[in-house]
C-alpha cells in the first residue's frame, strides 16, 4: 500500500484528481491529475533552479472537490494541500516556483509577498510535520 521515495521538499500530485470541477477528464479523456503530473515533470525538466524539488505521484489524495491538488511537504515543515488548479505548465511553474521558496524556508513558511501568483487562493489545508504542531 506505501511505497518508499525520497525525503526530501516534494510536491506529491494527486495522478487520479478531476480534469476540473465540472469535467472528470478533459475532451481526450485524460484526467487532470495526469496533466498535472506531465505538467510538472515538463517544467521541473526545463529549469535546473527545481532540481531540489521531488516530482511525486500517488493515486487520490481525498480532496476531490479541489481537482487538480497537490501536497507540499518536506522533513520538519508544516506541509500543505494546493488545489482547483489548471493542469498546465503555469500552473506547474507556479507551484515549483513556491516549493522552492518553501524548501528554503526554516519551517515551511513562506513570506506572502514571496508567494507566486499561480498559487494565491489555491491552498486547502496546512498540515503539521510528525510530532510538531504549528504555532
Amino acid at each position: 500500500m506505501l511505497t518508499r521515495v525520497a525525503d526530501g521538499p516534494a510536491i506529491v500530485a494527486c495522478n487520479t484528481c478531476r480534469h476540473a470541477k465540472d469535467a472528470r477528464e478533459d475532451a481526450d479523456g485524460r484526467r487532470g491529475g495526469a496533466r498535472m503530473v506531465e505538467a510538472l515533470c515538463a517544467v521541473q525538466a526545463a529549469d535546473p533552479r527545481y532540481a531540489g524539488i521531488a516530482v511525486q505521484e500517488m493515486p487520490c489524495l481525498f480532496a476531490c472537490s479541489e481537482y487538480c491538488t497537490v501536497h507540499l511537504r518536506a522533513p520538519g515543515k508544516v506541509g500543505y494541500v494546493l488545489g482547483r488548479f489548471a493542469p498546465d505548465e503555469d500552473a506547474a511553474r507556479a507551484l515549483l516556483d513556491y516549493a522552492v521558496e518553501y524548501a528554503a524556508s526554516e519551517h515551511g513558511r513562506v513570506p506572502f509577498a514571496r508567494w507566486p501568483q499561480g498559487v494565491k487562493g489555491h491552498f486547502i489545508t496546512r498540515t503539521p510535520p510528525p510530532g510538531f504542531v504549528a504555532e
